[in-house]
């Protein structure tokens, strides 16, 4: 019986195989032959919202602006205090922290400089806070137990000790007003009054709120309202130089061009943000990569920008007429293999259209005035160009925020009845 059992065990098993229940191990890992394939992503790494690159792009007079407030920190006795605000996305903790990072290196020969980033959305206590102070000169100090008149003792002898200055970034500081008051700020701001102001350290506030207004006076006036150095959102320059950056860093230098780039900076633009960029293109190179694809394609950004906030809503495609529709549908079924085009193609592609729906062509004006239209609901974005090394101009349309096919698709579901109703 043991033999027969034996048998028919084999037996079950060679049918399961035939059956496709399991496969060969080689064939089991077919799946899994993209990842690390390097196709298209060769370093992970800058395309993380935490990574510093060597230099700061799209905010270099910014740069020059923060530069600027600590003229004096070269000197024995310089110290400086800053407040960093701007929207999300903007680059205020990466400004921070590359100008740390270079200001230590900068001056590495004059004076010896460290620095602290502290994110107070996690550390929302003015004891924790000054815990993590005292623990970046001193790793073994003790992190409990200590009130905070001890561990700013504790600051002092330290910094006096080490003959250091310390930069202390306090990120996203409003968590740290709003539970814990101003009463730290002000503390650190006056480390140095029995040391006859010897410069021991300086301080950058970070928020996205305009945290002068809640600081109380006796900060103010030791920050002073001059040291304020707010920061816009990112142009779509700014973002085209985030996304060049990380794509230089991140991918096959044969897998992307200058066209893509723009894409998804231009989807990026009506934030700002610089993390949309770069979620963007990381999303992109998944898409491709899943797909088996060696080059980053337009639906593979498209497809990924409709996750994007300000995307298209559903019912934005009522707001047009007839011809405005003929004039979009031209406009997606161009975009649909393409990042760009000009509004020379639009007249091209939009007379083919006509002509397939047995509409009578409107006049270049007309055109040029349905596109504007269509620009202002933000279902296409424009931006104008200079030719060659001459004064001409052209104007050149992308669709960031929706799938060009998908809303050709809810176009000729509309068009005909549009059109009728004339």
């Amino acid at each position: 019986m043991k033999s027969r059992e034996l048998e028919l065990l084999l037996l079950e098993t060679e049918r399961v195989f035939k059956n496709g229940w399991r496969q060969d191990a080689i064939n089991m890992s077919d799946y899994l032959d993209r990842i690390g394939s390097g196709f298209i992503l060769l370093n992970p790494d800058p395309l993380d919202f935490d990574y510093i690159p060597e230099s700061m792009v799209g905010r270099e007079s910014i740069q020059t602006t923060l530069a600027g407030k600590f003229h004096s920190i070269a000197h024995p006795n310089g110290s400086a205090n800053v407040v960093i605000t701007g929207p999300v996305g903007s680059g205020k903790t990466l400004l921070a922290r590359s100008f740390c990072r270079d200001i230590e290196h900068h001056l590495r020969n004059k004076r010896p400089l460290r620095s602290v980033h502290i994110n107070c959305r996690n550390a929302t206590t003015n004891v924790r806070v000054a815990q993590r102070i005292v623990q970046s000169l001193d790793p073994g100090h003790p992190d409990r137990g200590l009130s905070m008149g001890e561990l700013l003792s504790s600051l002092r002898k330290l910094l006096r000790n080490s003959g250091r200055h310390l930069i202390v970034v306090l990120d996203e500081v409003d968590h740290l007003l709003r539970k814990s008051g101003n009463d730290l700020i002000y503390q650190l701001l006056r480390i140095d009054e029995d040391q006859d102001g010897s410069g021991t350290l300086s301080l950058i506030l970070i928020s996205q709120e305009q945290v002068l207004d809640v600081l109380e006076n006796a900060v103010i006036s030791r920050f002073g309202h001059t040291n304020h150095i707010p920061i816009p959102p990112y142009d779509v320059e700014g973002l085209l130089a985030i996304a060049r950056q990380r794509a230089e860093a991140a991918l096959n230098p044969r897998s992307w061009d200058e066209e893509i780039l723009m894409l998804i900076a231009t989807s990026a633009a009506p934030s700002g943000d610089a993390r949309q960029v770069i979620e963007l293109l990381g999303a992109s190179v998944e898409h491709a990569e899943s797909d088996g694809k060696k080059l980053l394609m337009p639906e593979h950004v498209q497809t990924k920008a409709k996750d994007v906030p300000q995307v298209m809503p559903e019912d934005v495609l009522d707001d047009l007429s007839g011809h405005q529709m003929l004039v979009l549908l031209g406009i997606c079924r161009r975009l649909r293999k393409a990042e760009f085009m000009t509004s020379k193609d639009v007249a091209s592609m939009y007379a083919v259209v006509c002509e397939e729906y047995e509409a009578k062509p409107r006049s270049h004006t007309t055109v040029w005035k349905f596109l504007k239209q269509i620009e202002e609901l933000d279902i296409i974005a424009t931006r104008v160009d200079t030719v060659g090394e001459g004064r001409g101009r052209t104007t050149h349309i992308s669709m960031p925020h929706a799938l060009p096919v998908d809303v050709a698709a809810r176009i000729e579901g509309r068009v005909l009845r549009k059109l009728k109703r004339k």
